[in-house]
């Protein structure tokens, strides 16, 4: 699928930032939309469903974490945070509640296509994935790529898009330790200066998700100096 196939929907609420992403996008192929806040990026997004949805964490009257839950609702979209916020449980608010990506203000418009692209590839390849894809069982946890499903014990458990991407990456391959950087590489599409805090935030999501003891961890184990693996001996 080409860029001139993609909707891009852009809410922001300060004129001068929407218009350059507006234009940046454009001159990419994106069919982009514009809109200035949350109720207007809701009613839009459900009646257009954009591909990607780039979305300023501060609007007027509800703000964009607010905005990512409502429009995940009925429907997955990946979202790409923009934020002037340099709090780093700012970003990790945005990643809880859905979100794919975040640039800080302010940002080069050179790394806003990046991200976008970068985003867009991984949506393909998670829609290409599945039908050759048979599902993984490592003792109590099953992950089904086709159906974007994790079970442990039995019990389904809901995981983001990135943090299914990030457990099915380690439970492929058990015992094989992967980098932070790879991991960035592998589920992202790239690398940034942050990229090592933004997986620990995931993983440590993913570990209170499937019930992980920190001490005794169950499933993911932590490589100290180097970065994570999924634990071979897990029958």
């Amino acid at each position: 699928m080409s860029a001139n196939d993609r909707t891009v929907l852009v809410v922001e609420d300060e004129a001068a930032i929407a218009e350059a992403v507006r234009a940046r996008l454009a001159s990419e192929g994106y069919r982009v939309l514009v809109v200035g806040d949350g109720p207007n990026a809701i009613e839009v997004a459900g009646r257009e469903h954009p591909d990607l949805v780039v979305l300023d964490l501060m609007l007027p009257g509800m703000d964009g974490l607010e905005v990512c839950q409502e429009i995940q609702r009925s429907a997955w979209v990946p979202v790409l945070m923009l934020t002037a916020r340099t709090d780093e449980a700012d970003k990790v608010a945005g990643f809880a509640v859905g979100a794919d990506d975040y640039l800080t203000k302010p940002f080069s418009l050179r790394e806003l296509t990046v991200r976008v692209r970068a985003i867009l590839r991984r949506v393909e390849r998670i829609r290409s994935m599945g039908n050759g894809s048979d599902e993984i069982n490592r003792g109590a946890l099953a992950v089904d790529p086709a159906r974007r499903r994790v079970t442990v014990d039995d019990e389904e458990i809901q995981l983001t898009p990135l943090e299914f991407d990030i457990l099915l990456t380690l439970a492929r391959s058990p015992g094989v330790v992967f980098t932070r950087e790879q991991l960035m590489d592998g589920v992202w599409g790239y690398r940034d200066f942050a990229g090592g805090r933004v997986v620990d935030s995931h993983v440590a999501r993913i570990r209170r998700k499937l019930g992980e003891d920190g001490q005794e961890p169950r499933f993911i184990q932590t490589v100290h100096g180097v970065g994570y693996a999924f634990r071979e001996d897990v029958a």
